[in-house]
């Protein structure tokens, strides 16, 4: 456990000296929006609660609370009217009593972007036959292993990320990043969970195939012409505490979470800010009846907005949520918004997760 602290203490450090010079700000963001609309549903507040297949992404040590011999779960949700989808698709299978493994993959894509590069042809005429459309999509596939530690109630885990993305026939990518996870459940009521997401800082190598046709496009249009290289994402830290309650004896509960994410690189639009780190605290709360319905809400990217007249003002973005769950199948459902306090895109999340049992010979 020690170890496991200075480890993480080490790296906080690395990144602090390292953010500003060699990273650039929001790199890999696509892995920051969540998966599950359980979770989305309570602000993505769930780093010490989460206890299904879902954790391979939130917090893997959670892997060990998978019971099932295979627990399946599914997303898909679409942002700024249609025009990009998000899909998650997970599977965790349980060792034994003390080890889980899992595995995801996820993709971020908008497809049938119009390719206008070509559009003007050599004699200066346009010609709206020579737009293509291409396609750009971020993809990422997680290994998981958690198992639970001598201590009561504590377990690690961590997650091995391969990462692609792909711009048309442009650009692409191949990178590679861990992810290491906490998780300690007190022996009532409440749970407190430690991730350290990117925690090797997460490496991606550009390469870009750009023909001569569209470097003269570029060059004639005042761009800058792209170049191969290697990208980094630096860790994120999030220190999260949970509790949960019955109330009396007819299967009531209610529970809530509050997480606060460390991001290490630079200052950030978060409540808390400075140089170096940026802190961003959300909750969520839950009431639910037994196992079989849930009501879930929460507040997230709590940020200061601006006004067209140069003033600001603070925000945050609101997530509620509804789930169902009959005989180890959950359907949950979000509703939640990107973009200004005032406006922005709702959008509408849906996610299914089965837990199955081994077959019987």
């Amino acid at each position: 456990m020690r170890i496991f602290l200075g480890f993480i203490f080490c790296l906080v450090t690395f990144s602090i000296s390292f953010s500003q010079t060699s990273a650039p700000k929001y790199s890999n963001e696509f892995m920051s929006l969540g998966v599950g609309a359980a979770s989305l549903g309570l602000g993505s507040a769930v780093v010490a609660s989460s206890n299904d297949v879902n954790s391979i992404y939130w917090n893997p040590a959670g892997l060990t609370n998978v019971d099932k011999f295979l627990e399946v779960s599914f997303m898909h949700s679409e942002y700024f009217a249609g025009i990009a989808k998000y899909d998650y698709l997970g599977f965790a299978h349980s060792i034994n009593a003390k080890s889980t493994i899992g595995f995801a993959a996820l993709r971020f894509g908008v497809d049938d972007i119009p390719n206008t590069t070509q559009l003007i042809d050599n004699n200066g005429v346009i010609n709206y036959n020579n737009i293509t459309k291409f396609s750009a999509g971020d993809y990422a596939f997680l290994f998981s292993y958690a198992r639970k530690l001598k201590t009561p109630g504590l377990s690690i885990g961590g997650t091995a990320k391969v990462i692609y993305r792909k711009i048309g026939d442009f650009a692409k990518s191949w990178g590679f990043g861990l992810d290491a996870g906490l998780q300690y459940q007190r022996p009532k009521n409440w749970r407190f969970g430690l991730m350290a997401r990117d925690v090797s800082t997460t490496f991606n190598a550009w390469v870009f195939d750009i023909n001569q046709q569209t470097t003269a496009v570029f060059l004639s249009t005042g761009n800058a012409l792209p170049k191969d290289g290697i990208e980094l994402t630096l860790p994120r830290f999030i220190l999260a505490s949970a509790c949960k309650f019955d109330l009396g004896k007819k299967g009531i509960n209610i529970g809530g979470e509050m997480d606060v994410d460390l991001t290490t690189d630079g200052q950030r639009n978060t409540l808390i800010q400075s140089n170096s780190i940026s802190i961003d605290p959300h909750f969520g709360i839950a009431v639910g009846y037994k196992s079989l319905f849930s009501v879930r809400g929460g507040i997230s990217n709590i940020q200061k907005f601006s006004n067209i007249d140069e003033t600001s003002y603070w925000g945050f973005q609101p997530n509620i949520g509804l789930g169902i769950g009959i005989k180890g199948f959950n359907l949950d459902y979000a509703f939640t918004r990107l973009g200004a306090a005032d406006g922005g895109y709702y959008t509408h999340i849906f996610s299914i997760n089965m837990k199955l049992s081994k077959p019987v010979k």
